[in-house]
């Protein structure tokens, strides 16, 4: 039977990853290794792992399989041969809410606790709607990009030509399907950043002027270098990480982007880098800090399946550290951005209290961007200016 054959590829997906890599990337190699998958079953096997990690906590005590079942319910509007196969009772409810379906769960599973999805309630930033972000874990988000005003008819146009659904989402910002191939539709890579419209938000907090100098100091692959160069052509950067392999990814887009004018270093940022950066002076610091990225993980569900309460303390105190030993570099009356990918108190507000009291700034503004309205990220951002 051809649901055998689904559950032994799922089966074996599932014994093959170890959480150590990012679950796309982890695909690409078994797929690459497993040649004897056609498209199909490439297709069904990752929309099955993703569906199964998208469960979180809850129901732990089923098998693999019949989590798999239930999960696979609840994440798609189509029965799946394994849904059926296992949790046939699911079937003529599958096209309901993603609330009628968690209530449908509950019915059969007296068990299932939608808070043991995520089970680190006590620990969300304020103002986040708690069931409204614990069900969004169960929605693919949207590809964002952005693009300049001038260019968005028309390549809203041209995606739409191809048979595509699209939205509008702002002046700069359109939503597609999660998944699109860009690339076959847009051959011009210049004309569009894909970048979640919650990382696009934050931009709102930066007013950089012409001519000022501001630091990315863990630039990564330079996505919100790029928003800041979008929202003032003429500002002067530099931009920093740790990982090289990040800033080559970097280099690669400011090239396609037309960026010539910035610096480039490898810094790490634990470091007294006084050697480095003993003449520098900045009219702001973008610091989007490294954190659990739990307001991505409706992106990332596999790492919401592997992650363990402790690492919240660890990301804390790396957060402190770093905006301590950059803020030295950040002139008078200018702003430290301090932005985190994550819905975590501790991560967010606690920081900024943290910095408030060890540190010579003063908070402007901070807000917690809700993405699980928007089939989006969530992401904290906060605006302190140097005194």
């Amino acid at each position: 039977m051809k649901v055998h054959h689904h559950i032994r590829a799922f089966e074996q997906v599932l014994a093959s990853y170890d959480g150590k890599l990012p679950l796309h990337r982890h695909l690409v190699v078994y797929f690459k290794q497993n040649k004897q998958m056609g498209s199909s079953d490439r297709r069904w096997a990752s929309r099955y792992i993703y569906s199964y990690f998208r469960l979180g906590k809850a129901l732990k005590q089923l098998s693999a399989l019949e989590r798999l079942a239930v999960a696979d319910f609840l994440c798609n509007t189509d029965v799946s041969l394994i849904t059926e196969h296992t949790f046939p009772s699911a079937v003529p409810h599958v096209e309901k809410s993603v609330t009628e379906k968690v209530d449908f769960v509950k019915s059969q599973y007296p068990a299932f606790n939608l808070e043991d999805v995520f089970p680190f309630q006590h620990n969300l930033s304020s103002g986040i709607d708690k069931t409204q972000f614990l069900l969004s874990l169960f929605v693919q988000p949207d590809l964002f990009i952005r693009v300049r005003e001038t260019h968005q008819s028309t390549i809203k146009a041209k995606i739409e030509a191809a048979g595509i659904a699209v939205t509008t989402r702002s002046d700069t910002t359109l939503a597609l399907p999660n998944g699109t191939k860009l690339e076959q539709v847009i051959d011009d890579q210049r004309l569009y950043q894909v970048q979640d419209f919650s990382s696009q938000k934050t931009g709102a907090y930066f007013k950089p002027q012409p001519y000022d100098n501001w630091w990315d100091c863990c630039a990564a692959s330079g996505g919100k270098s790029l928003l800041i160069h979008s929202l003032e052509p003429k500002v002067k950067l530099l931009v920093s990480d740790v990982r090289e392999t990040s800033l080559g990814n970097l280099q690669e887009r400011f090239q396609l982007a037309g960026i010539k004018d910035y610096q480039k270093k490898a810094i790490d940022l634990l470091q007294n880098n006084d050697q480095i950066l003993h003449h520098y002076e900045f009219d702001g610091i973008l610091l989007d800090a490294p954190c659990s990225g739990s307001g991505t993980w409706g992106r990332t569900p596999e790492m919401l399946h592997f992650f363990e309460e402790y690492k919240v303390a660890n990301y804390t105190k790396l957060q402190q550290t770093i905006a301590e030993n950059v803020v030295k570099y950040l002139k008078s009356g200018k702003p430290l951005i301090y932005m985190t990918c994550s819905v975590f108190k501790a991560e967010n507000e606690d920081v900024v209290d943290y910095l408030l009291e060890k540190l010579p700034l003063k908070l402007e503004k901070m807000e917690l961007i809700k993405g699980y309205n928007d089939k989006a990220d969530s992401m904290f951002v906060a605006r302190l200016i140097k005194q």
